[in-house]
């Protein structure tokens, strides 16, 4: 890198050299493309890292006049003398390998200090929250689609860094003895008193297996369908899914409860079980938030799916449970709910999450009436796809929308 631009500096540099912008542009973009994910820049220094950078000669700064008599706002441009120290500096980013010391290797290196049941609870802890950031990227990606193939790269890149760990963190857990989904069949259980000639083990149960018709729907266009009664974990909140600390900690504080509640069901009757995707019911105040794309307006209620042996006591219990180990206030937020949808319309959307304005224009617009139908519920939807081996518009989402008779 060029001696003294610092990775931040570099940031704010490139996307000058991109265009011009000004001091609100730069935190729009940075926010857009998560780029706080991999570089340190807050809000705060960006202006003080543009006027190291001026000071340099690196960029300059113009005012520019806004309408009604607004006050001028500064925007800055990328000099010759920038566009040159930008291409040098991303040049040896990219061709250096560097290394990197993360915190887990030093934990690690001391795991002998940790109780074995401690470490276990650490490391599901971790697969939650790598559970969560990995939906938090792959939603970021999805709406930067039309972004330029290099920005694609960035969420790539950043998808293959945290899978690569979530399988390492999957086999680990195993051979610790820890909560682990199999990949592969399911042992036979070895004699014992009470079966001596040994038998072939119940696979967990998975809601994808035993409900395909409401997990792995055929229909790509819009059918009715009658949901029967399930349970849930669920976390409430509202705002950009994308941008709101409130939704990131959210997914994280589900999957931290449905780990536990996963550990803590083998020892049950009903069994293990693998966690099931995340789903989302979505409402707003503003009968045109979601084809107008208004996130901020968003509500939502963010959803696991949960065996039916799996009890209020038990989910209470988890959360606490969950809570004590990883302190994550929103595992607080954490409630059991039950939901029984009915007839409803449901179809299978293979696309981005913006692409899905359309098929629910349809159903609005033309579905419903067509077959004597209003909404009943609110708007349903099931995350099916792989982030880690699935672009943006093969991304499979199950939409459901609860229904009844007009009159």
């Amino acid at each position: 890198m060029t001696p003294g631009l610092t990775a931040a500096e570099l940031t704010l540099l490139g996307l000058l050299v991109e265009q011009p912008r000004h001091g609100y542009e730069l935190e729009a973009v940075i926010a857009e493309r998560g780029m706080r994910e991999w570089t340190e820049i807050g809000f705060s220094s960006i202006y003080y890292l543009l006027t190291k950078l001026r000071e340099r000669g690196l960029i300059t700064q113009t005012d520019a006049s806004r309408p009604g008599g607004a006050k001028a706002r500064k925007v800055y441009t990328a000099t010759a003398e920038g566009r040159r120290a930008c291409s040098v500096a991303a040049e040896e980013a990219i061709a250096e390998l560097r290394p990197v010391f993360p915190r887990l290797l030093v934990g690690l290196a001391n795991q002998p200090a940790v109780d074995p049941e401690r470490l276990i609870a650490a490391l599901d802890r971790r697969a939650g929250a790598l559970a969560a950031q990995i939906e938090h990227v792959r939603r970021a990606a999805a709406d930067e689609r039309h972004a330029p193939e290099f920005v694609r790269a960035i969420f790539d890149h950043s998808l293959g860094q945290l899978s690569a760990e979530q399988s390492w963190l999957s086999r680990y857990r195993a051979s610790l003895g820890g909560a682990h989904v199999p990949e592969g069949p399911v042992p036979a259980r070895p004699a014992e008193p009470g079966n001596p000639g040994g038998d072939t083990a119940v696979a967990p149960y998975d809601v994808k297996r035993e409900q395909k018709q409401f997990y792995a729907p055929r229909n790509t266009a819009w059918a009715l369908t009658d949901v029967p009664e399930q349970q849930f974990i669920a976390v409430d909140g509202s705002g950009n899914p994308n941008t709101a600390p409130a939704y990131t900690e959210a997914v994280g504080a589900l999957y931290a409860v449905a780990y536990t509640l996963k550990s803590a069901a083998r020892q049950t009757a009903g069994g293990d079980f693998v966690v099931a995707p995340l789903e989302g019911l979505w409402w707003s105040d503003r009968p045109d938030a979601f084809t107008a794309r208004a996130k901020d307006t968003w509500n939502w209620t963010m959803l696991i799916s949960m065996p039916s042996w799996v009890t209020k006591d038990m989910i209470e219990e988890a959360a606490r449970t969950a809570l004590a180990r990883k302190k994550l206030p929103a595992i607080s937020l954490v409630r059991p709910l039950t939901l029984h949808e009915g007839p409803s319309a449901q179809v299978l959307h293979t696309g981005s999450y913006d692409d899905e304005t359309a098929v629910l224009h349809e159903l609005h617009h033309t579905y419903l009436a067509a077959n004597g139908l209003r909404p009943s519920g609110l708007h349903h939807e099931i995350y099916l796809a792989d982030p880690r081996r699935t672009a943006p518009e093969k991304l499979r989402t199950v939409l459901r929308q609860p229904v009844e008779r007009l009159g």
